[in-house]
């Protein structure tokens, strides 16, 4: 369908996809919707169509796509030129974009077809920039604070028609706040690996390398290089049920590299050649597991008493609390200052003048600050460093107006806080001011560290070339220019990893004193736990943002701020991750 709209007017394309599963190496995409529409929402071209997979559908609980609705739908590749005719010269939006652009992308290399999307913009991204009163960043949740009707959840055409609204409205609202929209590049950074061997649990010790002429022992940590005869995932099932624990990188724990061509110069050999290791070939491991010796069993992680949640302090009332303050002008220690001033009092540092910010502290200087203008036309409370004073001077400041009562505890650095025992799926997410004509590259990334504070292996290093561990634990979320996730599964977390530290790296000669404060939340499914503002830094290229540990048989949530002044591949050495020269 094709509507009156001028030829570019309509800039944006919002996008939907059901998909198989979760992984766009491994998972097929089943219906695709495409709308393009232009600012004022009005919806030019549109695209929604099933897609037949050639193999198992998935979640139908979810997406209610059965084999039968799917077996005459046209395959991917039939409609590619359609939809990539909607992509061409438009910016690809849509909820949780790196998902569906992952998606896409992969389909279209499949298909042998060069998708042109250049630029895509998430909407979860949007409304936490945006901080609107809602309790989470769902897309129900959004059409239901934007008075959107939601007729068919899980429907792709539905949820496009539905987002492109969501979206109009949230964009209005950042224009008038003159916030820009977190549009980023759809780099070439994806790389496609064979198939990579999810990580399973198992239950024996790790012995250490494979001897010459050793038998392979339960635990033993094995890696599989280049193609082999057996599929390489029904091999690592062979091997897993050996007792052995399969791999997808070589480190220092690693037993055994298999690959069947000593010739090769593949990374994973340098490295088991590096680190002392055996190579064998695929019939050489087929002959070693007709005899696999027993091995160690693992402990127990003790258990004292079943999981309960942690007790508690009772909560501190602060005065300001449920305010939240944008600090204006100032130089950056003044501001600095100021902000702790603000924690004091309990209220929470804004980083931009988003629509949940309450009051605008007024710096030196700040009274010129370009936003000035909406902040006047918004009637918002302006405060000056004096007023701020005179609050922490009294001892029993007069309560203010509870102007926003979803606004989460606030932490401190260092602070810990206990996590309910039933809160497994969590997401730290980080902000920073987002500013159009200064933007400063970073990148959120993720550690799953042992006891000896090193990951056991490159996998467990996650960032934008490697957005997700193979079991799914800690992936890589929302990807604005300044706002950035990790979600964290605690549920699918291994055992012997004892923390997840989250960290963000600046590209080029910035620092993050010139970034300025970093804003964090760690989010549950429904709600924001609690938040912490990280406003420490001056010449640090790289900082431990947070991380979530063990305590006995729960976990805690630690705000960090921590900065070093190298980057990002001497921060993954430092963790023990191999950085290739």
């Amino acid at each position: 369908m094709v509507s009156a709209l001028e030829p570019g007017s309509d800039k944006w394309v919002v996008v939907d996809v059901e998909t198989s599963g979760l992984k766009a190496s491994r998972d097929r995409v089943l219906s695709v919707a495409a709308l393009t529409i232009d600012e004022h929402g009005h919806i030019g071209r549109e695209l929604s169509t099933l897609v037949n997979p050639g193999c198992d559908p998935g979640p139908v609980h979810i997406h209610k796509l059965t084999p039968e609705r799917l077996e005459g739908a046209p395959t991917f590749d039939m409609i590619a030129p359609q939809l990539m005719e909607l992509l061409d010269g438009r910016t690809m939006v849509a909820h949780n974009a790196s998902f569906d652009h992952g998606f896409l992308k992969l389909e279209s290399m499949r298909a042998g077809i060069d998708m042109p999307t250049k630029q895509r913009l998430c909407t979860v991204a949007l409304s936490r920039r945006l901080q609107l009163d809602t309790p989470n960043h769902k897309l129900s949740t959004l059409a239901a604070h934007w008075k959107v009707l939601q007729s068919n959840a899980h429907d792709a055409y539905d949820d496009a028609l539905v987002l492109a609204q969501v979206f109009t409205h949230s964009a209005r609202l950042a224009r008038s706040l003159e916030l820009p929209l977190p549009v980023v590049t759809c780099t070439e950074r994806l790389t496609l690996y064979p198939d990579t061997v999810p990580r399973t649990h198992c239950d024996w010790e790790n012995p250490g390398p494979l001897a010459i002429d050793g038998p392979l022992l339960q635990g033993m940590r094995v890696v599989i290089s280049g193609a082999t005869r057996i599929p390489r995932l029904r091999l690592a099932a062979q091997i897993t049920d050996a007792g052995l624990d399969v791999m997808n990188s070589v480190s220092r724990f690693t037993s055994v590299v298999v690959c069947s061509d000593p010739t090769t110069d593949s990374r994973k050999v340098e490295r088991a050649r590096a680190h002392g290791l055996r190579v064998i070939s695929e019939s050489e491991l087929l002959a070693l597991l007709r005899d696999v010796r027993p091995g160690t069993p693992k402990d127990v992680r003790p258990q004292t008493q079943p999981k309960q949640p942690m007790p508690q302090p009772a909560p501190v009332t602060k005065p300001w609390q449920s305010r939240r303050v944008l600090v204006m002008g100032g130089s950056h220690a003044e501001s600095v200052l100021m902000r702790s001033r603000l924690i004091q009092l309990g209220a929470t540092p804004a980083v931009n003048l988003s629509a949940g910010v309450t009051d605008i502290l007024i710096l030196d200087g700040g009274d010129g600050d370009p936003r000035m203008t909406k902040v006047k036309e918004r009637d918002v409370t302006l405060l000056t460093p004096a007023s701020i004073d005179r609050e922490l001077n009294i001892e029993v400041p007069a309560p203010l107006p509870d102007r926003r009562p979803r606004i989460a505890p606030l932490v401190p650095r260092g602070g810990v806080v206990d996590l309910d025992p039933e809160a497994t799926a969590l997401t730290v997410n980080s902000s920073w001011r987002a500013d159009d004509t200064d933007r400063i590259g970073v990148d959120v990334i993720a550690f799953l560290v042992n006891d000896d504070e090193l990951v056991s292996s490159d996998e467990d290093f996650v960032f934008y070339n490697a957005p997700a561990t193979s079991d799914g634990a800690v992936s890589m979320s929302i990807d604005g220019d300044s706002e950035q996730g990790v979600r964290i599964d605690l549920a699918l977390v291994p055992e012997e990893c004892v923390r997840v530290v989250v960290a963000a790296a600046i590209d080029g000669d910035n620092t993050f004193g010139d970034l300025g404060a970093v804003a964090l939340s760690l989010d549950g499914i429904d709600s924001t736990i609690v938040t912490a503002v990280l406003d420490a830094a001056t010449t640090e290229r790289s900082m431990l943002l947070a991380e979530i540990y063990r305590r006995g048989s729960g976990w805690r949530f630690r705000p960090i701020g921590q900065g070093y002044d190298d980057g990002l591949a001497e921060l993954a050495v430092r963790y023990g991750v191999e950085v290739d020269g």
